[in-house]
């Protein structure tokens, strides 16, 4: 099995991006364990910082603007100022808790969507977000 930076060094050549430390510690925060997760911008300064890694959070912005530009990880948009930066890149739904502000997957093979709206003329659909919103019952 792969260790952590082995495995933050090869997603990160997947995509030809250059394995520069700070791009390699935050690779190895996202992927090194090998499993999918759902983190903000600022969740993952925190977590860096909780574990030694000196870093801004201009630079967290900007890695995962990076890692976003060249397909390592999918955005995903909440509402109109929160961002979540998803390790699985291929389109599939998700839910958002409200009340603790935390995306998770869906699962994929429950949604259907029968029809979409034809795009304007001049435009083509690029892709599909479905979050789906939860919170508690009282």
């Amino acid at each position: 099995m792969a260790q952590p930076e082995e495995r933050a060094k090869t997603w990160l050549g997947q995509a030809g991006l250059r394995p520069t430390r700070q791009r390699v510690a935050l690779a190895k925060l996202l992927v090194g364990d090998g499993k999918d997760r759902h983190v903000t911008a600022e969740i993952l300064f925190d977590t860096a910082r909780e574990r030694g890694v000196a870093v801004s959070l201009a630079t967290v912005y900007n890695t995962l603007r990076a890692f976003c530009d060249a397909g390592l990880l999918q955005e995903v948009t909440v509402d109109g100022s929160k961002s979540y930066f998803d390790t699985k890149t291929h389109d599939h739904p998700h839910f958002f808790w409200e009340d603790e502000a935390q995306l998770f997957d869906a699962p994929a093979d429950e949604l259907v969507i029968t029809q979409l709206p034809k795009a304007p003329e001049g435009a083509e659909i690029a892709s599909v977000d479905v979050v789906i919103r939860l919170r508690r019952r009282d």
